[in-house]
């Protein structure tokens, strides 16, 4: 009797030490989930997982005596992958939106960006947004772009895909008209894509913030003053002259 009452207390007692060691082991961790397919915020690079992003969020990290564990899954999973409490934080290149507000919390935002149009170099039927209606025009879904479209140009035929390369893939080939995405990443891939060019005139304005889960108020409010300070002392200006400047070029 007296062993079977053992068990039962050590059972117990196992039962509130797991949990506890799991928090202390995970304390000094932000687990951080991104996209990694949209450069020059987040992509690979010889195996390596870099880019502005990811940088700014390392940055971050350090401030705040914290280390990163980075996940990579397709972009439409990262708030959803918060919402289930999976990931603390998503860094990929997200606007920030009123919709997005009622499920996450966002920082302040770090970087000015927008939505622009992609088409093949000669083509003269798109010029300005009220062109791309009635034209096949592909968009990366779980992006700001297909709700964009879906508002304010309705008769728009949108091709959703996967990835953000695949966009630029089938405007290259014709079976798109256009691509709608985020200037940055837009200006970064026709420097390499001389067939394509990014319509002068913007589709929207928009700011982008890293999402948090909700039920960490104290990780938004952290990241927060890491991101103050990193304006401050110079290092988040290091990395938008390294990343960002010349895209913007």
């Amino acid at each position: 009797m007296n062993h079977r009452r053992f068990l039962i207390a050590l059972a117990v007692a196992v039962s509130f030490i797991v949990p506890a060691l799991a928090s202390a082991q995970s304390a000094g961790v932000i687990r951080v989930v991104t996209d990694s397919t949209f450069p020059p915020f987040e992509f690979f690079k010889d195996g390596k997982r870099t880019g502005f992003d990811i940088e700014l969020m390392e940055t971050l990290a350090k401030t705040m005596g914290k280390k990163i564990e980075w996940t990579d899954i397709d972009f439409k999973g990262l708030i959803p992958g918060l919402i289930s409490k999976r990931f603390d934080v998503a860094a990929s290149a997200i606007y920030v939106t009123e919709e997005r507000r009622k499920v996450v919390d966002f920082t302040d935002p770090y970087y000015p960006g927008g939505l622009v149009i992609v088409v093949k170099n000669g083509n003269n039927t798109i010029l300005k947004s009220a062109d791309l209606n009635g034209k096949h025009v592909a968009v990366q879904v779980g992006t700001k772009s297909v709700n964009y479209l879906k508002e304010y140009f309705p008769q728009v035929e949108r091709v959703e895909v996967e990835k953000n390369q695949e966009m630029f893939n089938l405007v290259e080939i014709g079976r798109a008209d256009a691509a709608v995405t985020g200037k940055p990443a837009a200006l970064e891939y026709v420097k390499a894509r001389p067939g394509l060019k990014v319509i002068d005139k913007p589709v929207s304005v928009e700011l982008y913030g890293f999402a948090v889960r909700k039920d960490l108020p104290e990780l938004t409010q952290a990241l927060n003053a890491a991101l103050k300070k990193s304006k401050l002392d110079g290092s988040y200006d290091k990395l938008v002259k390294k990343w960002l400047d010349s895209s913007a070029k």
